[in-house]
């Protein structure tokens, strides 16, 4: 839904007059239209703190009949966010059709804030593992879906496939007919165990040997739910793949609702660099998702809104999302053949050719976790 200039004007002069009531020396000077949000920029005068404010923030949302509203610093100047009404979600293939190239190993993600396309290499030395953490409505699993589905369009079975583990058989159960699924969903706990050790005599194989390829990317939905219902050898097991993995070409990607020791273990815990966080119920959930004391993460505001964290960073992006006519799509795209680097476009739209594209990867994957990768 795109945003007028009349809404925008009319928005900023209901922040303004906020502000004006509480005598803060502060103007509306500009701002932008994120997928999600609309941020305002502030001018303000000599001495205007920001806790000044941020204690209007509730004001403001209220004037503006938003849920919320947050206020924070950014390149020098205070910003007012508030989320979009009616955002359009930011589709899988869509986004696809901006990029001329993916890196091999690499996952697309969804857009940052600036609507910039936000990719993660998996076999970078800073990534290796990922955890997604949301509640219920985060938009965890449809993240966790679009993410193992870009690596099959972008990488041939013979660089990288998947292992899907999904006790309750919700989470991954469309992504089965993906050609780079080897052998089949694990949709029991007695499945998921056979899974595991096979994954770690595999790794132990790889070790002896030297080898790396293919990428085997494990999904696992519901991590704490299956380490509770399949127990210490489960943990155990996920723990040992999470410490060596990365040497063997074996990458873990695991779905959770609430990260915390005492569910998945400290040792998992600690063993995933990468972490993907949605919506949280508080601010202690946020703490343990993120590892960060002050994140924000119980302020996000669900349905594909996340962080990424890793190591000091912390990037805010709107989740891809895949719907099934996509999937389907994609499903007979690669029974025709495969077609890494190629181009995806949805049915009946052209492709986007985006200005500089080779500029563009060598941005995107800059900005990745992990030493700056050349984009081979």
């Amino acid at each position: 839904m795109a945003y007028r200039k009349r809404t925008l004007d009319m928005q900023a002069d209901r922040i303004e007059a906020v502000l004006a009531r509480h005598k803060v020396a502060a103007r509306v000077q500009g701002g932008a239209v994120t997928p999600r949000y609309v941020q305002f920029e502030l001018v303000t005068g000599l001495g205007t703190k920001v806790s000044k404010v941020a204690s209007l923030a509730e004001e403001i949302a209220l004037a503006l009949g938003k849920r919320e509203a947050r206020v924070y610093r950014r390149d020098g100047c205070i910003r007012v966010e508030v989320p979009r009404q009616g955002a359009d979600p930011i589709r899988l293939l869509k986004l696809c059709s901006r990029l001329a190239t993916v890196p091999p190993g690499t996952a697309v993600l969804g857009v940052d804030e600036a609507g910039v396309p936000l990719l993660l290499r998996l076999p970078a030395p800073d990534v290796a593992h990922v955890l997604i953490a949301g509640t219920t409505g985060s938009g965890k699993t449809a993240l966790a879906r679009s993410l193992l589905t870009s690596l099959a369009m972008y990488n041939r079975q013979a660089e990288v496939q998947l292992v899907l583990i999904d006790p309750k058989g919700r989470g991954f159960g469309p992504l089965q007919r993906l050609p780079h699924v080897l052998g089949g969903m694990a949709a029991t706990s007695e499945e998921a165990l056979a899974r595991l050790r096979w994954l770690v005599e595999e790794m132990e194989r790889r070790d002896r040997l030297g080898q790396r390829r293919p990428l085997l990317v494990v999904a696992i939905d519901e991590l704490a739910d299956l380490i509770q219902t399949a127990g210490r050898s489960a943990e155990a097991m996920i723990t040992r793949i999470s410490q060596r993995g990365r040497e063997a070409g074996i990458h873990l990607v695991a779905c959770t609702q609430k990260p915390t020791a005492s569910l998945i273990g400290s040792a998992v815990k600690a063993n995933f660099p990468v972490r993907l966080v949605g919506a949280v119920a508080s601010r202690d959930e946020a703490r343990y998702a993120t590892g960060l004391s002050d994140s924000g993460a119980e302020k996000l505001e669900g349905k594909g809104d996340f962080l990424l964290v890793a190591k000091a960073e912390t990037v805010r992006f709107q989740a891809a999302w895949l719907g099934p006519q996509d999937l389907e799509t994609v499903l007979q795209a690669l029974a025709a053949g495969p077609r890494p680097g190629s181009r995806w476009r949805t049915a009946g739209e052209a492709c986007q050719e985006p200005p500089a594209p080779e500029g563009l990867i060598r941005r995107l994957v800059k900005r990745l976790p992990g030493p700056k990768q050349d984009g081979r």
